[in-house]
């Protein structure tokens, strides 16, 4: 198609620069009408317009702007196919194709005999100017030298005739007309002869001194030049009157004495040019002694006395004698010919044509030519009775028209290029038209097996799961009775298998809805700080089981509120310290979060990782490694400005490092970290367990957060892992939520606000976070590293120490520093003597051998640190605040009871162990609770009016699920409170309430996204997933009960 183009610019081409090629418009049009028929989406697709405009001419580029169609290539594509394929229905494909075919063969053949007859014409119109030209310049030589003959017989007539005696003899005309040959170029001679009666014959032979010879013997006997000889002739008979030639030119003196009249057709010219004054030829003739064909033109000599209107008899009286110019025909025409620069291309004959029966040839080869093209001009030599023409034709024959037939060949091949593109158009339409067809039936089929994958994860989750709640439901409530410590060390062990075993059947869910596309994220508002500190809360157990350090620093910059999914952020932390707790037997975990900025800008992140620079002494890999492949870091490693958003833009980018000093990845099994259900070794899943879906999860978590994951890791030294998220910044001015931040943060710092810390650890990222959750409850905190150094506070009476934090390990490192710290701390000069605490990792540590007396006896805080914990050891050592707050991120248990403590609430089940469970549940925090094992009774005893503050409601029912119970419930209260809008129905007669509705939560084992999108699209107001935990039904049911308690009262 591009050479089809090309072609059609380089025509337009020839046409512009002045080519003699009439065919340049006509291909013009014939390729813009055959490229008019080539499908525009496959022309556009072929990126030929953008490549070659630039290159095409201003015709060319007029063309392309009339093709010029929407952006959309996709749909202009689709669309071709359906006008195609409505157009043309397959069993006429054949038929059109066939038509197709036979159609341009018929046009390239009238395009071959077009271009033939044009071909043919021109060679015609060149054979004709030629022709017409030779004929033009021998006639008007012809003419000229006519001229000139009767110019001389008036000078024959002046100086012969008119003087007496003559001035003009033999030699006199022989010379005479020698010397003026040049003005007759086409005669071979000039003869004059006299007029002689009968009667003045014998005087006139005397007086010449030869007799008068007879031609007509001469006529019968061809006489060459060689032989020829004058005397040997025979006398001219006897006649009335004679007419030999006295005067001739030099190259004709042979015919001197001859009788012009003694000759057949010499007499007949003499005769007719007398009569009619005008000069006569005669037909053609052998020449004497040439023997060449030649012609004689003949004038009349006349007396000068006659008058220009003499009648043909009055001519005859007055005749003198006979003046004629021979004309050797064959010479003449042939000196003309070699004049022409052309004369070889054409073979030319002059033929007489007097007698058409019998045209007499003058001059031409016989040699073969083109016969089949001829031209003839007409030749006028003033002889009105004489006719002569010239016939012209070529020496070659026509040569085969290669023009025509190439061009032919070519648009007869183009256009079975373009049926056999048209062919494979309709054919691949079809097969488009049958895959599509074939790809919507597996649509279907896969549309079908993805509602069944849903509907089996939905089931699979929830029958698993509800034996689950159960079996955790009763074992809580079994804990929540008196046992030994051997039941209670039994049952918790049988409790922390089920976990274990939910949290497997969680991690198994969510790989196959990450799989299937099912996953979705929440954006709801959430404290990054205390989703951090539950997680502490986790793992801190095993922590100070194995002794080692667990801590979190999140830098200043972070703000407290953020817009995510909280549960999918703390699934991801969760997994990568639960990796990190299982692999690291000494050392530290430390987890920081900063903002992409500060990592940019390397503001407050510690570059140098030596032994005394990490949390616990011991080395570990740089972390910068875990990002540097990362698509948003540059290649040295460090991170683009350019690439992340400011908070500023309204979305905050984190980026989340967890460090530990375990036993690192081995270099050949790093590659395949991030793989599903893929582990280091065998030797580690018999050692540690796991599925290994853990890290796979994260990632594609971490992905859908439009965030990176990455790690570094060394054996024998430990692991890096980090990653970055983007959250959404809750506004500046979002009231409800700055009201919500300041009280949270009066409830932890209103009671320390304003003290003073003394920090002494050796070690910087220790002592930093440790200033970082002191800082958080509102306390000023100085960092010493030694026991020996003095206090600056004190030092500069500035302010009041009102505790001092000492790591357990320093403490213990040299007992008399201590005793002296101690004494030192008895002198400083202040009412209250501040509180000693010391920070121990381990719980076999916290018995310490130090010095102890009355005033300072060492209060251990176990690590990790966490803000509602160490708030709580604070307010019971120091004696401020409640000391019975739960601030603690644990189990809410006194704030649900105040929430529940009264309250009617109904739980719809149709498993009677969920039942008891529910209600066990919420009995524990003084619900009263009303049970139904089918959605008919729920909507029977939720028909207003009734006194139940919120109900829990099972979704997978039989007879009736969740769903439509919940619609049911919901329809009942619209009609109600329309009644009592419209005073249909009284306030007073339905308990005083003028908007009827009653809280329903989703109470389900099924963890699917779907449902919950079902949940609230039917009218639930919040979801409970099963087994449910005491913090689960606290935030659920105080979001509801807070904003709906005046409502209800």
């Amino acid at each position: 198609m591009v050479n089809l183009f090309w072609f059609l610019s380089w025509m337009s081409y020839l046409h512009v620069l002045g080519f003699d090629l009439k065919t340049a418009p006509l291909f013009l049009t014939l390729c813009c009408c055959i490229l008019s028929e080539i499908p525009m989406n496959w022309f556009i697709n072929g990126g030929f317009m953008e490549k070659r405009a630039g290159f095409l001419g201003y015709r060319e580029k007029i063309w392309l702007k009339l093709w010029e169609i929407p952006a959309n290539r996709s749909k202009l594509h689709h669309y071709y196919q359906y006008i195609w394929s409505k157009m043309f229905p397959r069993k006429w494909w054949k038929n059109l194709l066939i038509a197709w075919v036979i159609g341009w063969v018929v046009a390239s053949s009238w395009l071959f005999w077009y271009m033939s007859s044009q071909t043919t014409e021109r060679r015609k119109e060149t054979l004709a100017g030629m022709c017409d030209e030779r004929a033009r310049m021998l006639q008007d030589q012809f003419n000229v030298s006519m001229n000139h003959v009767q110019a001389l017989s008036i000078l024959i007539s002046t100086f012969h005739h008119g003087k007496n005696p003559s001035s003009i003899d033999q030699a006199t005309f022989a010379r005479y007309t020698e010397r003026t040959v040049f003005e007759r170029p086409l005669t071979s001679g000039v003869a004059y002869a006299v007029r002689v009666l009968h009667s003045e014959r014998e005087q006139f032979e005397k007086q010449q001194g030869w007799t008068i010879k007879r031609m007509d013997t001469m006529e019968q006997t061809q006489v060459q030049e060689d032989d020829y000889a004058p005397e040997t002739q025979d006398p001219s008979p006897a006649q009335e009157e004679y007419a030999p030639v006295i005067f001739a030119q030099e190259t004709i003196s042979h015919v001197i004495s001859i009788d012009m009249l003694s000759g057949k057709e010499d007499r007949e010219n003499v005769l007719r040019a007398r009569a009619s004054g005008k000069g006569v030829l005669t037909a053609p003739f052998r020449l004497l002694k040439s023997n060449r064909l030649g012609v004689i033109l003949t004038f009349a000599v006349y007396k000068s006395e006659l008058p220009s209107n003499a009648t043909p008899m009055e001519r005859i009286q007055a005749t003198d004698g006979y003046l004629g110019g021979v004309f050797d025909v064959e010479s003449l025409v042939e000196k003309l010919l070699h004049q022409l620069a052309s004369k070889q291309s054409i073979i030319v004959n002059v033929y007489d044509t007097t007698n058409l029966s019998q045209s007499i040839s003058m001059y031409g080869p016989d040699e073969e030519g083109d016969d089949t093209m001829y031209h003839i001009s007409t030749l006028n030599f003033g002889d009105p009775i004489r006719k002569h023409e010239m016939h012209c034709r070529f020496k070659q024959k026509l040569p085969w028209p290669w023009l025509a037939i190439t061009t032919s060949i070519g648009v007869l091949v183009i256009a079975l290029l373009l049926g056999h593109i048209f062919h494979a158009t309709i054919n691949r339409i079809a097969k488009v038209e049958d895959d599509f067809h074939k790809m919507m039936e597996l649509k279907k089929r896969a549309e079908a097996a993805d509602v069944a994958k849903s509907q089996f994860l939905a089931t699979v989750s929830h029958e698993i799961r509800t034996p689950m709640n159960g079996v955790l439901g009763m074992l809580q409530m079994l804990m929540d009775t008196d046992l030994d410590i051997t039941q209670q060390d039994y049952v918790s062990t049988a409790q922390a298998s089920g976990k274990a075993l939910v949290s497997l059947i969680n991690e198994v869910l969510d790989q196959a809805k990450i799989e299937s596309g099912k996953l979705e994220l929440e954006a709801v508002r959430f404290d990054l700080r205390a989703i951090l500190d539950d997680v502490l809360s986790l793992f801190s157990g095993k922590s100070q089981d194995k002794g080692i350090e667990l801590a979190v620093y999140i830098s200043d910059r972070v703000p407290e509120i953020l817009i995510g999914d909280p549960g999918r952020f703390r699934q991801i932390i969760t997994n990568l310290m639960g990796n990190s707790i299982k692999f690291t037997e000494k050392g530290h975990i430390f987890v920081t979060v900063h903002l992409v900025e500060e990592v940019i800008n390397s503001i407050e992140v510690e570059t140098d990782f030596s032994s005394k620079n990490t949390l616990s002494g011991l080395p570990v890999p740089d972390r910068c490694r875990s990002w540097e492949n990362f698509d948003k870091f540059s290649q040295e490693g460090h991170m683009c400005p350019q690439t992340f958003l400011s908070t500023s833009s309204g979305l905050i980018n984190l980026i989340v490092s967890v460090e530990d000093t375990g036993v690192g990845i081995p270099l050949e099994a790093q590659s395949r970290v991030f793989t599903p259900f893929m582990q280091v070794g065998p030797s580690i899943a018999r050692i540690h367990g796991g599925t290994g879906i853990g890290l796979s999860i994260s990632k594609c978590l971490v992905g859908m957060m439009n965030g990176e994951i990455g790690f570094v890791s060394e054996p024998q030294i430990g692991s890096t892992f980090s990653f970055t998220a983007v959250f959404t910044n809750v506004r500046s001015n979002s009231t409800e939520y700055k009201n919500q931040q300041n009280n949270q943060s009066k409830s932890l710092s209103s009671e320390f606000h304003g003290m003073t810390a003394v920090v002494v650890d050796p070690r910087p990222v220790r002592a930093k976070v440790t200033r970082y959750h002191l800082q958080r409850l509102g306390i000023q905190v100085e960092i010493t590293s030694d026991l020996n150094e003095d206090f600056a506070s004190t030092a500069s009476g500035t302010a009041v120490i009102n505790m001092v934090l000492v790591e357990k390990e320093v403490w213990d490192s040299d007992m008399g520093f201590s005793n002296l710290f101690v004494h030192k701390l008895r002198k400083i000069d202040q009412v209250d003597l501040p509180k000693l605490f010391l920070l121990a990792n381990s719980i076999s540590s916290t018995k310490t051998r130090s010095a102890k007396s009355v005033q300072y006896t060492p209060i251990i805080i176990s690590k990790p640190l966490r803000a509602s914990m160490l708030a709580a050891s604070l307010q019971r050592a120091m004696g401020v605040g409640n000391t019975v707050n739960c601030h603690d991120r644990g189990l809410p248990v006194l704030s649900l009871c105040n929430l529940l403590k009264g309250k009617r609430i109904l739980v719809v089940d149709d498993n009677n162990v969920n039942l008891r469970v529910a209600a066990g549940a919420l009995k524990k925090y003084g619900a009263d609770v009303e049970c139904a094992a089918s959605g008919n009774k729920a909507i029977e005893m939720l028909r207003p009016p009734h006194t139940f503050d919120a109900c829990f409601m099972d979704i997978q029912m039989p007879e009736m699920d969740g769903f439509e119970a919940t619609r049911r419930i919901r329809e009942m209260e619209h009609d109600i409170n329309s009644h009592i809008r419209h005073g249909e129905v009284s306030a007073e007669a339905n308990g005083n309430i003028m908007n009827w509705h009653v809280p329903i939560f989703a109470m389900t084992a099924d963890v699917i996204q779907a449902t919950r999108v079902e949940c609230k699209r039917c009218g639930m107001d919040g979801y409970v997933s099963k087994p449910f935990e005491g913090e689960q039904l606290y935030r659920e049911v105080a979001r509801f009960f807070k904003s709906t308690q005046s409502h209800i009262q």
